[in-house]
């Protein structure tokens, strides 16, 4: 894996990926994809339909040096060029924890991409965490299999609210202990 610095943030490639800290030329590729009503149920954060405005204040707030979470674009070389497949975030919270979310465009789900990609994160570990916490909403199991392939442990039950469905969505929980 060849690893460099870009600002406080690393980038890093895979066999198949480029992984790289969001730059504002990224508003209009993502915004792209998150437009996609079934990748926004996917997740908690993005709504549904996506207000004008919202991906470049996201891309913005990415970008903070006083952020709490750092985001990553995962591009693939496709016809020749990197295009953005995907997104991988991890938030910082106390005790040397993170709290690490994804997603993958919808054409490429199931594609292996969103597992190479949160086993990078785990060998990397950009943020030197000694533990990564990660939920997945009840009705994504391909999400909680990227887990638990990756060396997640299932840990409980819990709810978490899903902006784009705007409602309490049952949820998967899982750590995964690095030190």
């Amino acid at each position: 894996m060849e690893i460099k610095n870009v600002s406080d943030q690393t980038t890093f490639n895979t066999e198949r990926f480029k992984i790289r800290p969001l730059e504002m030329s990224d508003v209009l590729k993502i915004e792209r994809y998150i437009r996609d009503e079934r990748l926004a149920k996917s997740t908690g954060t993005i709504p549904h339909p996506l207000p004008l405005g919202f991906t470049e204040e996201w891309v913005r707030s990415s970008l903070l040096d006083d952020r709490s979470e750092d985001t990553w674009a995962i591009e693939v070389k496709i016809s020749g060029k990197l295009e953005i497949v995907g997104v991988v975030s991890l938030n910082r919270m106390d005790r040397s924890q993170s709290e690490i979310a994804y997603w993958v465009v919808p054409s490429m789900w199931n594609t292996g991409i969103a597992s190479e990609a949160v086993k990078a994160f785990i060998e990397l570990n950009p943020q030197d965490c000694s533990t990564i916490f990660a939920s997945v909403f009840q009705d994504n199991p391909a999400s909680a299999r990227v887990l638990t392939n990756t060396g997640f442990q299932y840990i409980g039950d819990a709810e978490s609210f899903s902006v784009a469905r705007e409602n309490s969505i049952k949820t998967w929980t899982y750590i995964n202990k690095l030190k």
